[in-house]
């Protein structure tokens, strides 16, 4: 029988390389290293991507916000532009409409006073008739009347209206009603 000599199996193997215990160290280090940096990378490029996204969704909704602010904030300010305007054009067309209509108005009241007068001379019941107002009325009325103003007798008045006595009956323009009446719808 053969005997083995132990010498011969440990002898058969080929002796393992030295183990540098830094060398190993160094390279588990920098395998660490390398893993740590590209997990802790990878968090932090999902940490920003997340913080870029939420800051781009609040910026979003700050400016629709703002948005419907600016629109609120413009559109009550166009209405109130828009009612200004029409107040200053209802004013200043009623100042502008105002002495032509009530030179209209006086012109109507005073022929229409002038017919009245003219009816009454005409039945005769009119003998002097007394007229009260303002003379640029009074000159108006005499226009009005023609040759029958010879009838007529004024008396200036501070008055806007022509007041007129015929027969018992006073006539009055009722110019001041108007004028007071206009005064209110100009203030």
């Amino acid at each position: 029988m053969t005997t083995f000599d132990d010498d011969m199996f440990v002898n058969a193997l080929p002796e393992p390389e030295p183990i540098d215990p830094e060398e190993v160290r160094r390279e588990a280090y920098a395998e660490g290293h390398e893993a740590a940096t590209q997990e802790l990378q990878a968090q932090h490029a999902a940490e920003m991507e997340a913080a870029v996204a939420a800051h781009r969704e609040e910026l979003e909704g700050l400016r629709q916000a703002y948005e419907a602010q600016a629109a609120a904030l413009i559109a009550a300010r166009i209405n109130e532009i828009s009612l200004t305007i029409s107040e200053a054009i209802s004013e200043q067309t009623a100042e502008i409409l105002a002495p032509i209509l009530s030179e209209a108005l006086a012109a109507n009241a005073v022929r229409a006073m002038a017919e009245m007068v003219r009816q009454a001379i005409l039945d005769g019941a009119a003998a002097t008739i007394v007229v009260r107002g303002p003379g640029q009325l009074f000159d108006i009325l005499k226009t009005e009347l023609g040759e029958d103003a010879a009838l007529l007798r004024h008396v200036e008045t501070q008055d806007l209206d022509l007041t007129a006595e015929v027969a018992g009956t006073v006539l009055v323009t009722r110019i001041s009603a108007w004028a007071a009446s206009l005064k209110k719808v100009l203030e």
